[in-house]
């Protein structure tokens, strides 16, 4: 299938690894310029270069996405941008009774105040020029709280409040946005989890990954391939009559019937 978004310009934002590389690397495979973002550079560089070789043009820019220094350093190098991919690392996983204010508003700025700031930097753009993608990577948190993420649970879930309003504002004039949420996929973050999950029940790290992967129905975690090629459907044309939808991946680990 043609996505028809060839020769259009993304911002992917947390690129160098897991999902935003996985979603970075597939968009290019489209012919979709980019620009890449990370804080820490030789990662993003090596993405950069892997998506060079699919023969579209990469800017890379190593800032930290969630401080109002390092989205001032990535906007002046994207200029206007087709699509924007929102995507920043979750908090530290916890427990209720340790989570103070300073905890929430950390949480707040890089998962829920980061994406809003960068839709309202680029938004606008999109819809003088009548067409534009967004897609906020967020978690299946969302739809099904996860009690040891409850930081992530609260920012996520205002994020998903916002967008459920703001999509439906800009539809109009073109630019459609959207959620995609994820389960476990191969990611850093999943390792680390599953490494915990290791030393609190005693278990050797084989024994933690196939009671992780057990628990899902598919017997396995996604991957970052698979979860790329999601998010550039997301940003095609194919996708102008979907608005404002939070689309869960994760092999059926939501049981639902919504």
């Amino acid at each position: 299938m043609d996505l028809g978004i060839e020769g259009k310009k993304a911002l992917v934002c947390a690129s160098s690894k897991g999902l935003g590389r996985g979603s970075a690397l597939a968009l290019a495979a489209e012919g979709v310029d980019l620009i890449v973002n990370a804080r820490g550079a030789e990662a993003l560089e090596a993405t950069a270069d892997e998506a060079r070789a699919l023969g579209v043009k990469v800017t890379a820019v190593a800032a930290d996405i969630t401080s109002e220094e390092g989205r001032a350093k990535v906007l002046e190098a994207c200029g206007e941008v087709d699509i924007l991919v929102n995507n920043a690392g979750g908090p530290p996983p916890g427990f209720w009774p340790d989570w103070e204010r300073e905890d929430f508003i950390k949480a707040l700025d890089a998962n829920m105040l980061t994406p809003i700031a960068l839709i309202k930097a680029l938004v606008p753009g999109m819809q003088k020029r009548g067409w534009g993608r967004v897609v906020n990577i967020t978690s299946a948190s969302v739809r099904s709280p996860i009690a040891q993420l409850g930081l992530s649970n609260s920012a996520r879930a205002g994020l998903t409040g916002y967008v459920a309003g703001t999509s439906r504002q800009v539809a109009g004039s073109g630019v459609v946005m959207n959620n995609l949420l994820p389960g476990s996929h191969d990611t850093d973050r999943i390792k680390a989890l599953t490494e915990s999950t290791r030393q609190k029940q005693g278990l050797t790290w084989e024994e933690a990954v196939a009671q992780r992967n057990a628990a899902n129905p598919t017997g396995r975690i996604g991957t970052a391939e698979e979860f790329g090629a999601v998010c550039a459907f997301l940003c095609s044309q194919w996708v102008g009559f979907m608005v404002g939808q939070n689309v869960l991946l994760d092999g059926g680990s939501f049981n639902s019937t919504t």
